[in-house]
């Protein structure tokens, strides 16, 4: 939760997008086919309810949807069908999955993008959210021109700083199928924003508080009734350059055009409306950098986008230093909960169906930070030792499948967690830093 707000020292730390090697120093291995079976929860944590099309009107709009995909987006569809994806109407309005893919090519799309590949992008994402990737797209020679007199700022980005919001996105897909097809709907509709209804107590226990962080967070809002508002989500003004480009010129291993609208809204969610797409720049104001968002930001963007209570709960002190050139620096000097208590909290997490996006930090020999990431870890399992291994996806390696951490390497590293604030509240050795 995030009250108290004003006042908090929010400049500990900021996850940049230059991220360590993963892989350095431990052995990983990736899940085939999505086999493993976690011991605490699945990888999919949507409640299976319709796995049948009963209605007249569903099947025309399935039929409808179908003929507008590609043979690995029919396969998707009818994927998600038989696992009750597509009939999950748990989104902010009601509507289903199946709803929400209709009305993205029965309604236009907003000028640069094409309807059919946006429906494919949806489906192929709701049915593998590891898909997701951060990775931005370079720009052909033959527009660099005219997108640089139009914004002197854009270049050619090669370590994004959307892992924050790359792993949200994440998030939406594999856990309220519904609500991302419908947040995609409106992201790439003619008037490219979607609007959610949140319950303020999800941001802040006071009303007040609450509407103090719509107001600095800059996010468009109406009050209604019963402690709600009503939330504008909307990229920044250049994503529709970056997603026109991914529509025309994607290569593999790049974000998809709804990949750019989505990280752009979250990204935008999480600066103070501040993001440019043709920089990856924020301005700064809750932390230090003009990169990716802190830790506050990234609770605030995921309690908005997801309409749940989650606190943003700090493992590792660290101190602010200067580098050899007298830049500022940081410096990891300790930690504010043991081992145990990290596993516990995540393990709880995951037991409660919620997936846990983690900041994990890289050091030097010196303890220095040299590099941050964000990953979401979606399950767990038990070695023949007792020690956990960790499931977990990263939008930032290259590869469009789940990964295995052992404890004893990401444990030590793990900076800040989002929790569900009742876990938080009901341990007392887990300390928030709001």
């Amino acid at each position: 939760m995030l009250s108290n707000l004003n006042g908090i020292n929010t400049s500990v730390y900021n996850i940049q997008p230059a991220r360590a090697n993963a892989n350095a120093g431990v052995s990983v291995s990736k899940p085939k086919n999505n086999s493993i079976a976690p011991s605490f929860m699945s990888y999919n944590t949507v409640n299976v309810a319709k796995t049948t099309l009963t209605s007249q009107e569903d099947i025309k709009k399935f039929t409808d949807v179908s003929s507008n995909l590609d043979n690995e987006g029919k396969k998707a569809l009818d994927y998600m069908l038989k696992s009750g994806l597509l009939l999950n109407n748990k989104s902010n309005d009601k509507s289903s999955t199946l709803d929400n893919l209709h009305k993205i090519i029965t309604n236009k799309r907003a000028d640069g993008l094409n309807a059919a590949v946006i429906l494919n992008d949806t489906v192929k994402t709701i049915a593998k959210p590891s898909i997701i990737t951060q990775h931005f797209g370079n720009i052909p020679e033959q527009y660099m021109p005219a997108i640089k007199e139009y914004d002197s700022s854009a270049k050619e980005i090669n370590n994004s700083g959307c892992c924050v919001a790359a792993s949200i996105e994440y998030n939406l897909a594999s856990q309220l199928p519904a609500e991302f097809a419908r947040v995609a709907e409106g992201l790439s509709s003619e008037k490219m924003s979607a609007t959610k209804t949140i319950d303020l107590n999800n941001l802040c226990e006071n009303k007040e508080d609450a509407k103090w962080l719509l107001d600095n967070f800059k996010i468009p809002y109406q009050m209604k009734e019963n402690n709600k508002a009503d939330v504008v989500l909307a990229p920044d003004k250049n994503a529709i350059i970056r997603a026109h480009i991914q529509t025309i010129d994607k290569d593999e291993l790049e974000r998809s055009p709804l990949d750019v609208l989505m990280q752009s809204t979250f990204m935008n969610v999480g600066s103070q409306q501040t993001y440019n797409s043709l920089n990856d720049i924020r301005v700064a104001s809750f932390g230090p950098g003009d990169r990716g968002l802190v830790e506050i930001e990234k609770t605030f963007t995921e309690s908005v986008v997801t309409d749940t209570n989650k606190t943003a709960v700090t493992f590792q002190d660290v101190q602010e230093v200067t580098d050899a050139n007298g830049n500022p620096a940081a410096k990891l000097t300790g930690y504010r909960a043991t081992d145990k208590t990290i596993k516990r909290s995540i393990i709880n997490s995951l037991a409660d169906g919620q997936n846990v996006i983690i900041g994990y930090t890289a050091v030097d020999n010196d303890n220095k930070i040299i590099g941050g990431h964000e990953i979401t870890i979606v399950g767990a399992k038990t070695t023949a030792d007792g020690k956990l291994i960790f499931v977990c996806n990263d939008t930032d390696d290259d590869s469009p499948e789940l990964v295995e951490y052992h404890e004893d390497y990401l444990v030590p590293k793990i900076h800040h967690v989002g929790l569900p604030t009742e876990i938080v509240e009901a341990d007392s050795r887990l300390k928030s830093i709001a």
